[in-house]
């Protein structure tokens, strides 16, 4: 007899350290605003037993709670994890996810990141886990532009995407090299932005936009799975002048991805 009793066991544990004071930190990590600058749109209450809600796309938001909060050092939270694989809620446990911020001499902190789970051990959920980490980490590649040059603002968001036939290193070398993203430090032109490369990896780029609008801009791939994978563009911008750049340059970027040569 099949049993759906989630008791097999997950867990992803890293550390990164980030500029800031603790109380820096903790706005960046643990409220709507701080998380919304570099991580995804974010809806959350401040508070032990708050809502919480990632806003990911289409009929893929996640949905929680908070379930400890101790500021500036320790926040818990867990997400529907059932409900965001679109599975029987007795197959999956919550998705728990711990921060915990320790201060450094020098005007940085450690960020300790955990998050763990329960399922039944079907093989999607091992592969889940194993691109978790993958997935997750390039973000504090964000947090730690966000912490460094805009703690405390305000993001407008830009996020553009576009499919194309080939794997992921084909479409990441297509795209990075049309935007000529090339050695960390470098100063270049993005599609009419001028940005500071910050870090370049296997399929992600994270460039610091210094004009016309400031901000953190992704650009990414990652598969879909039958021979495609996605080219994206995410960008988090801190500009009263940002709405109406969005406006203007969405439009360009999208048409840009879609018309990506990407060798067959």
């Amino acid at each position: 007899m099949t049993t759906t009793t989630p008791d097999v066991p997950y867990r992803l544990e890293f550390s990164v350290e980030v500029p800031g004071t603790p109380e820096q930190v903790w706005q960046a990590i643990a409220t709507a605003t701080g998380m919304s600058g570099w991580f995804t749109q974010t809806e959350l209450e401040e508070r032990e037993g708050g809502a919480l809600r990632f806003v990911m796309g289409p009929e893929m938001d996640s949905v929680g709670r908070v379930v400890r909060w101790d500021p500036p050092h320790r926040l818990v939270y867990e997400e529907d994890w059932a409900r965001l694989m679109g599975k029987d809620p007795d197959a999956l446990s919550p998705l728990t996810s711990e921060f915990v911020v320790e201060a450094r001499s020098g005007g940085t902190c450690v960020v300790r990141v955990t998050s763990s789970g329960f399922g039944i051990g079907d093989d999607w959920e091992s592969e889940w886990w194993d691109d978790l980490a993958p997935e997750w980490r390039p973000f504090f590649d964000n947090l730690r532009v966000y912490l460094a040059h805009f703690p405390g603002q305000q993001a407008s968001h830009l996020d553009v995407t576009a499919t194309h036939p080939g794997d992921v290193p084909t479409v990441w070398t297509a795209l990075r090299d049309g935007l000529g993203l090339r050695a960390e430090g470098e100063t270049i032109d993005v599609h009419g932005s001028t940005g500071v490369v910050e870090r370049v990896g296997e399929k992600q780029a994270v460039v610091r936009l210094t004009a016309p609008v400031p901000g953190v801009l992704n650009v990414y791939a990652y598969g879909e799975g039958d021979g495609k994978a996605i080219a994206g563009v995410r960008a988090y911008l801190f500009s009263p002048d940002a709405p109406d750049y969005l406006r203007r340059e969405e439009p360009r970027w999208q048409a840009w991805l879609q018309e990506l040569t990407v060798p067959a």
